[in-house]
């Protein structure tokens, strides 16, 4: 046997042992997928099979991300029953229930679907979504049951999550148990349908964050949400039900939304640069967004300190405890509510509104009906607009307790708490004083710093006339107390500019290592040599001083004779006689 026949039967030995993995566009009742199979997508963006989890030998039936490495999972059937080996069987019946079996054919998870089906076709969408669709009418094809319908801990573009105001059920994100584990974990995020709904997220049935309501633009307590440019989000409200969903402006992002083991929801992008998800956003964000964190009727502020303060009209229930920083059993009323139209209003601007499951809302009233509807009412304690677009319309209203409010930094709302008649003078005369005080102690601050800028302005400028004082007087006391008295003026700069024509270009007589030399003419017809020393020169004031004690000391027929010097600002300026017969450059440049 040759060596070619060797690697061909080489090829075909290992080619048995190796599972070749089978791509299925549907499955139907007489086609069910088995473990070395998969249902791909149109466009080849998910694929749906028995997978393992991480380095878990556990299997279950996931949909993910055909093209991302590591794997993603997105979703999965039997999270609460895995597989202990790869012999499942995925089917759907005549029926058209899905079922995941395991190697003896006992059935570990079922769709369970309310609608039957004449000829169930099983097909995975682009989107992400396992759909069993009805295609034995002569009517369009329906969809009598949907993987969207049942989230895991992913949420995807276009997929709903939804509350019933008939029934009172909802679907959520549920966190996995760990990394690798599907199973249920303890945290849930939904919509929460009393009052007006609003996003939540619990643990074991405890609310721990809120998004907030919808305010026409996005979930009140999630001012980042805007950011998002290339999302669209929606917030559909009917008479059974409620529900959010997201939608891509740019069908090249991959994106998805994720509650993770620890309860913070995440959104992650794809980024095909650096083959690895990146996180876009998370939440929650800050100390604040803890549910009634400061307890009810009080305010959480993270840039205040300490972060909780209690509403205008309201008191410390336990003034001890509020002290020490347990705050968890909130405030109350300094005054009751007189339930006539003798109460009034505080506003609050750039809140995330309270906690809205004691609400009503109404989307047609103006802000000033929702008002007047709120005083008439003597357990309504505030009201806002429930929708912030165009200006702001509707009415949403609180009865009882106000909880969980807290201090945007930006995309906050306005909302107005009610107070008592007697706490409004109280509020008013407390918010005029702090503004007359900060007035006052602004006037103060500016003039202050007048003073101050003043007197540094005046000393710098006193300084360096002392300086140029000092210069001055530095030369005279060297041409005074020389070898012999020196009688040598000095000139005013103004004197030398009007004699120079302003140190004209044309009247240079030349340039010498230490600056240029001009000719100029007093007032009094006398011609002059002036010789002005370059600030670059390097020639300090020693060798100035030394050069004009030098000069007005010899006396040589070859040396011309100094007539004077300049010293203001950072002149120094040199005044020789003039020698039109001579040549200037032998002597001084």
């Amino acid at each position: 046997m040759d060596s070619y026949e060797v690697i061909v039967w080489s090829s075909l030995l290992l080619s048995s042992f190796i599972p070749t993995i089978t791509a299925l566009s549907s499955i139907t009742p007489n086609q069910p997928l088995h473990h070395n199979q998969t249902l791909v997508s149109a466009s080849g963006t998910f694929e749906a099979g028995f997978f393992s989890t991480g380095s878990s030998q556990r299997h279950y039936f996931c949909i993910c991300y055909k093209n991302i490495s590591p794997r993603t999972i997105v979703w999965v059937a039997n999270r609460n029953t895995p597989l202990d080996n790869s012999t499942g069987v995925f089917k759907v019946s005549d029926e058209g229930d899905l079922d995941v079996l395991d190697g003896t054919g006992a059935s570990v998870w079922s769709s369970n679907a309310s609608t039957t089906a004449q000829k169930p076709i099983v097909k995975l969408l682009d989107s992400g979504n396992l759909v069993v669709k009805d295609g034995g009418t002569n009517a369009p094809v329906k969809v009598v049951w949907e993987s969207f319908d049942y989230p895991g801990d992913t949420l995807l573009p276009g997929m709903k999550l939804k509350s019933s105001f008939v029934t009172g059920a909802h679907s959520s994100l549920t966190s996995w148990r760990d990394t690798e584990d599907p199973a249920l974990g303890e945290f849930s995020l939904y919509i929460d349908p009393h009052g007006f709904p609003q996003r939540v997220t619990t643990k074991g049935g405890t609310w721990l964050y809120r998004a907030g309501s919808w305010n026409g633009y996005q979930f009140s307590g999630v001012p980042w949400q805007l950011l998002h440019k290339f999302f669209n989000y929606y917030f559909v409200l009917t008479k059974e039900e409620v529900y959010y969903e997201y939608e891509l402006l740019e069908r090249s992002v991959v994106t998805r939304f994720v509650i993770n083991q620890a309860g913070s929801d995440q959104r992650f992008t794809w980024s095909e640069r650096t083959k690895s998800w990146e996180l876009f956003a998370s939440g929650p964000r800050e100390q604040c967004e803890n549910y009634a964190l400061c307890g009810s009727n009080s305010v959480c502020n993270v840039n205040r300190n300490p972060i909780c303060e209690c509403l205008e009209g309201f008191l410390p229930k336990f003034t001890e405890k509020w002290r020490s920083l347990d705050w968890s059993d909130g405030c109350v009323r300094r005054m009751n509510l007189s339930c006539d139209n003798e109460d009034g209003f505080v506003k609050y601007e750039g809140m995330r509104l309270p906690d809205t499951s004691s609400s009503w809302f109404d989307t047609s009233m103006s802000l000033a009906e929702c008002e007047r509807v709120c005083l008439q009412n003597c357990s309504c304690t505030a009201y806002t607009n429930l929708d912030v677009r165009g200006g702001g319309s509707g009415c949403l209203l609180w009865f009882g307790n106000i909880v969980d409010m807290g201090k945007h930094i930006s995309q906050g709302q306005d909302i107005y708490i009610r107070i008592a008649a007697s706490d409004i003078d109280n509020t008013w005369h407390k918010r005029h004083i702090n503004k007359k005080l900060v007035v006052i102690l602004t006037a103060i601050a500016t003039f202050i710093i007048v003073i101050i800028l003043g007197s540094v302005i005046y000393i710098r400028k006193k300084l360096e006339k002392q300086g140029k004082t000092n210069t001055i007087d530095q030369i005279s006391h060297t041409m005074k107390h020389g070898k012999k008295d020196i009688d040598l003026p000095t000139l005013d700069l103004s004197t030398i500019d009007n004699a120079t024509r302003n140190f004209c270009t044309s009247n240079i007589l030349g340039e010498g290592g230490f600056g240029p030399v001009y000719k100029g003419v007093l007032a009094n017809g006398l011609e002059i040599a002036v010789k002005r020393l370059s600030k670059t020169s390097g020639q300090g004031l020693d060798e100035f001083r030394n050069e004009v004690v030098l000069i007005a000391n010899l006396q040589h027929r070859n040396l011309v004779k100094i007539l004077g010097c300049c010293v203001q600002d950072e002149e120094r300026i040199l005044i020789y006689e003039f020698m039109p017969n001579r040549s200037l450059d032998l002597y001084i440049f």
